[in-house]
């Protein structure tokens, strides 16, 4: 018996040693595991916005040789063939904003707009509904998303052509149209200038009058 003893008790010191050597192994493992991920911040953390965007986000299908169908014909023609459109306040909302955004554009031209705003409502950056994307810092002068909703103007809709053109624009993204133009983008400015921001972002498209671009997306670790 007192064999048998020292052998039990020569087992259980066994798997004890073994137990305190692999939860050892586990606290350098933890700690190199931590350095590694503190160095990789580190480098992550001086890499510009633009940059890291571009490494973290899927690019559009058309760089990546993928074949996409829009179902869409971006051509005035096609658009004066269907009957005039109508809906209530977010249509009203997003007619508005193309109206005056992107009336002298092409039809390509408001579709890519239309998808500006469209993107931003499925962001969690911005708010959820087309007039409150819109009208987003409407009420401090110059301070506003959309500029015509903040530059003392008032928004008079003269042309009525244009007003049902965009209108069916407006009415076809809202009932779910492809928005294959952009690559996502959540941004654009005239050609004509060159806003600070630009030089951070990502530029997706240029379409007509306007550059197009997408915005960086933060990771959790900057």
């Amino acid at each position: 018996m007192t064999v048998l003893k020292a052998i039990i008790a020569a087992c259980f010191a066994a798997v004890i040693s073994v137990g305190a050597t692999s939860a050892f192994a586990d606290e350098v493992m933890a700690s190199r595991l931590e350095a590694i991920l503190g160095q990789e911040r580190q480098a992550l953390s001086v890499v510009p916005d633009s940059r890291l965007s571009m490494l973290t986000s899927l690019p559009p299908a058309q760089e990546r040789g993928v074949e996409t169908q829009t179902g869409l014909v971006y051509d005035r023609d096609y658009l004066a063939e269907l009957p005039a459109a109508d809906g209530g306040s977010e249509w009203q909302c997003l007619a508005e904003a193309l109206y005056f955004e992107a009336r002298g554009e092409s039809v390509r031209g408001m579709f890519a707009v239309g998808e500006v705003i469209m993107n931003r409502v499925d962001s969690s950056a911005y708010p959820d509904s087309l007039c409150a994307v819109i009208n987003q810092g409407t009420g401090r002068r110059y301070a506003c998303q959309f500029t015509y909703t903040c530059d003392g103007k008032p928004e008079v809709i003269a042309e009525l052509r244009s007003w049902e053109r965009v209108g069916k624009v407006a009415r076809m993204l809202i009932d779910g149209a492809p928005r294959a133009l952009t690559g996502g983008a959540t941004h654009y400015h005239t050609k004509a200038v060159n806003p600070s921001w630009a030089q951070r972002f990502p530029r997706t498209a240029s379409i007509g009058f306007h550059y197009f671009y997408r915005q960086p997306v933060r990771t959790a670790s900057m």
